[in-house]
């Protein structure tokens, strides 16, 4: 029997009622979105805008219009800071991203002229408020932090730096690519502005789905522009949401998917998904401790962390590890620098990377012991 511990990448499986929904849409609907008056486009539309309810519903935002949808998180970050950055403006980041901040960030520095302060953390993964509010600047125009490390799962003090930058007038980017779906986010309470999640991973929506939720007045330069289905005698990207932001077909099958996605969370309850991966991590850090020779990362709370756990073996190559985890036991986790190589640089793995277990709602605690006999059985056949 498989067992599949890489939900930080992707979760597996989805739940049933997503491919039935997509597959119900592309067999007996198959109309777009925006595009048509006919009935089957019009209901297109209706659940394209369920979907943008129940995503400003998760995150307590008023406002369904400015839901955007994209691809995926990456295209959600980069309208975001590309959108909003201009030459001269300062960023204050964090020391955990991935490289779909980063990346954006060091090219806006290149071509745009941008500034760019990194905010420390220790070898947990830990931020402190205080470094945050030294690294802002007069010419700081926002703050972009991942919610939650997608090397060491830490979850970082998202209320206290959302409260912090309102204080200052800057702008607060949220990543939410390995929060959104297990840990509660409000986009009021917590003071964000921009919220960039992604739907196939802990929203437990499809590949290709994504969003930004625009909480504040911000102007936004749209990344792409063409059609919206409306004003097209317009020779210009509309100035209202969504249209502002969104060009070209959507992906309604997609959406549509990530719709029944949601509507499965709800009625399961994001308390008790929590709940449950909460267990499951430290059910899984007590018993990965007990494998010789390991090196386990991260927090050891699990109230301080997500569903990632990054390890490695003593003397052993990370990628040779997870190798025989799937050849031999059938178990599937990930390993490398996870695009995120500052994290590795802060445990001092950036040469050689790490294994990286990804729990999940859908895992147990007899997927854990399988990791945890496979690793024993690998370090036995490599003595």
């Amino acid at each position: 029997m498989d067992v599949y511990l890489d939900n930080a990448a992707t979760t597996f499986p989805k739940p049933s009622i997503v491919p039935e929904k997509i597959y119900d849409y592309i067999i007996n609907n198959g109309g777009t979105s925006g595009r048509g008056a006919y009935e089957k486009a019009m209901l297109a539309d209706g659940l394209v805008y369920q979907t943008r309810k129940s995503l400003a519903k998760l995150f307590n935002h008023s406002d369904p219009k400015t839901v955007i949808f994209t691809s995926s998180v990456t295209e959600s970050l980069n309208l975001a800071l590309q959108g909003i950055l201009k030459p001269g403006d300062h960023v204050v980041t964090s020391a955990l991203e991935h490289n779909a901040v980063w990346r954006c960030l060091k090219t806006l520095e290149r071509d745009r002229g941008i500034s760019i302060s990194i905010v420390p953390a220790n070898s947990q993964g830990e931020t402190k408020i205080e470094d945050v509010e030294a690294a802002i600047r007069p010419e700081t125009r926002l703050i972009v932090f991942t919610h939650a490390s997608n090397v060491l799962g830490t979850i970082q003090p998202i209320a206290a730096i959302g409260k912090l930058a309102r204080s200052k007038n800057i702008l607060f980017l949220v990543d939410a690519a390995q929060s959104a779906g297990v840990l509660p986010i409000d986009v009021q309470a917590q003071q964000i502005d921009l919220l960039a999640f992604t739907g196939h991973k802990s929203l437990l929506g499809p590949m290709g789905t994504g969003g930004l939720v625009v909480n504040c007045d911000a102007d936004i330069h749209p990344l792409i522009s063409g059609g919206t289905g409306g004003d097209s005698a317009y020779e210009y990207q509309p100035d209202y949401y969504p249209n502002h932001l969104e060009a070209g077909t959507l992906n309604v099958s997609g959406i549509i998917g990530l719709g029944a996605a949601l509507a499965f969370l709800e009625t399961e309850g994001l308390g008790n998904i929590r709940r449950k991966e909460d267990f499951l991590v430290a059910y899984a850090l007590n018993a990965l401790a007990t494998v010789p020779n390991i090196e386990l990362y991260g927090p050891r709370d699990s109230t301080k962390t997500v569903g990632v756990i990054p390890f490695n073996i003593a003397g052993e190559l990370p990628e040779e590890v997870a190798y025989y985890l799937d050849q031999e036991c059938h178990v599937m986790i990930r390993s490398g620098l996870h695009c995120a190589p500052s994290a590795h640089r802060l445990i001092g793995t950036i040469k050689r990377g790490t294994c990286r277990v990804g729990i999940g709602y859908f895992n147990e605690t007899a997927d854990i012991d399988a990791l945890v006999n496979g690793l024993q059985s690998y370090i036995k056949e490599n003595k």
